[in-house]
């Protein structure tokens, strides 16, 4: 199994660390005694054997208290045989030399078992210090307002590359039926996945208690006493100081989650709340909208139903003018409406073509007229303006409904100017009426969708869409003060290419 294979290699990578050591140890007190034999004669026993302590610490240092005795034991051969009398053989010959062999072995044990067990605990501590660097990295990622989806792909993927598990993944309970939503590494089988189900009978094993030889460890994420998750290993961290961060990691990852999705719970809450907001100011605005002309129309349409015959010629035709002109109103608000969708649903387009700014507002206050009733439009658009790069379409809506917002606000015998000049790259265009005007105070919110104002409801769907289509050629639109406290809307548009052709 995956879990025996990685003790496994950890025991063979500690053979190979006390081999190496074992290794080291001996060359080193083989390379001290054949340099020392030239001095044989001037140096003591007792300070041959001092210089053989340098390989058992080296040995020990590196291989641990295994190479630490096969050093000791290597040293003890070299000390006997050439530095104790007589020379070349093993017979240690006086008391005394028993003796210094005796302390010999004794020292060099106590000084290979405490050299290791400083190496130890070196390794010990640098493995603690490793343990608490990994988990300030996973809790850095875990504190920030991160959507589920990628809280759960961090999650997975730190437990990968900082434990280095070959498999991670994080399953959680749909329907009830645990699923994968999170991987890294080796994916899990389905026949793992079958096992891990709550219906499959079969059991598991949980938490990173190493025990147990199961090729797949579950490790459960609760908080607030519910279970948010479960994470399924293909193994364990080989540490023990690992494990123990992994089981820190888990309950942070469990909070980190909790709280993402008690979030997106909220952002979901307000959205509906914001969708029934807009429902509602919808449904408002539209109700009051549509109730003024169909009412209008409804009385025109009864009175020549029912008195067409006692009716003058002039107050027939102001009736059937009342029709038409309430009729376009409608028309032009369902527009609207229709155009809102668009937006909403992200499916309106630029079709850019170069665009005459004089047949654009010409065709804007042609449609205009019945509407406009006495009022008069002057346009102020010089012949010889530039071409701008626009869809005519949809500036041809902006233009509408400035027009109507200009008209609905202008006293019956006022006057609404449409005039145009060129800045630079631009063409500034505005609509101005004589009506009474916005408050600085509600210059921005003018153009938000369904804004009442204390001037009469200047706002609506007319001004927010021009805004967007406006904004979707990259240009701006903003107000104005225009003299005698009216009301001006101003545009820029791009200058079009002029060796392009006119559409």
């Amino acid at each position: 199994m995956l879990g025996d294979e990685i003790r496994f290699l950890g025991n063979t990578e500690g053979v190979r660390k006390h081999l190496l050591g074992s290794l080291i140890g001996v060359a080193s007190v083989l390379i001290l005694g054949f340099a020392m034999l030239p001095l044989r004669p001037h140096i003591s026993v007792s300070t041959a054997a001092l210089v053989f302590v340098i390989p058992v610490v080296v040995g020990s240092a590196i291989g641990g208290i295994k190479a630490g005795v096969s050093s000791v034991i290597a040293g003890f051969l070299v000390y006997d045989y050439a530095y104790i009398p007589p020379y070349k053989t093993l017979d240690v010959g006086t008391p005394q030399n028993w003796t210094a062999l005796g302390v010999y072995v004794i020292v060099m044990l106590l000084v290979a078992s405490v050299v290791a067990s400083l190496d130890s605990s070196r390794h010990e501590a640098q493995r603690g210090g490793e343990a608490a660097h990994h988990l300030s990295e996973l809790s850095e990622h875990l504190v920030g307002d991160q959507p589920v989806d990628d809280l759960l792909d961090t999650i997975v993927s730190a437990v990968h590359t900082v434990f280095d598990i070959p498999g991670v993944s994080l399953l959680v309970l749909e329907e009830g039926a645990l699923k994968v939503v999170a991987s890294a590494g080796e994916p899990l089988s389905d026949e793992e996945l079958d096992q891990l189900s709550p219906q499959s009978g079969q059991p598991i094993s949980i938490g990173t208690e190493t025990q147990s030889s199961a090729q797949v460890r579950t490790i459960a994420l609760s908080a607030s006493g519910r279970a948010v998750g479960i994470l399924a290993l293909r193994a364990l961290p080989t540490s023990v100081n690992d494990r123990a961060v992994l089981n820190t990691f888990a309950n942070d990852a469990a909070l980190a989650l909790e709280r993402a999705q008690l979030r997106e719970q909220v952002l979901r809450s307000k959205l509906l709340e914001e969708v029934d907001r807009f429902r509602q100011s919808l449904m408002g605005a539209v109700s009051h909208d549509l109730r003024t002309p169909l009412a209008t129309i409804k009385v025109a349409s009864s009175t020549l139903s029912s008195r067409s015959v006692s009716l003058s010629a002039d107050q027939l035709a102001e009736l059937y003018r009342l029709i038409e002109v309430e009729s376009d109103r409608l028309t032009r608000l369902v527009s609207n409406l229709l155009d809102i969708t668009r937006i909403e649903a992200g499916v309106f387009t630029v079709h850019a073509a170069p665009t005459s700014v004089q047949e654009l507002v010409r065709e804007a206050v042609s449609a205009m007229e019945p509407t406009l009733g006495t009022r008069r439009v002057d346009s102020i658009v010089p012949s010889a303006l530039p071409a701008v790069n626009v869809d005519p379409l949809l500036i041809g809506q902006v233009l509408i409904n400035l027009l109507d917002n200009a008209a609905r606000h202008s006293p019956t015998d006022g006057v609404i100017t449409v005039e145009a000049r060129r800045e630079g790259r631009q063409v500034v265009l505005s609509v101005t009426d004589q009506g009474p005007g916005i408050a600085p105070d509600k210059r921005q919110v003018v153009f938000e969708r369904f804004a009442q104002l204390e001037t009469g409801g200047r706002a609506g769907l007319g001004l927010t869409i021009a805004k967007t289509f406006v904004e979707a050629h990259g240009e701006e639109i903003w107000y104005e003060d225009a003299p005698n406290h009216g009301a001006r809307f101003v545009l820029s548009l791009p200058l079009a290419d002029e060796t392009a052709p006119l559409r």
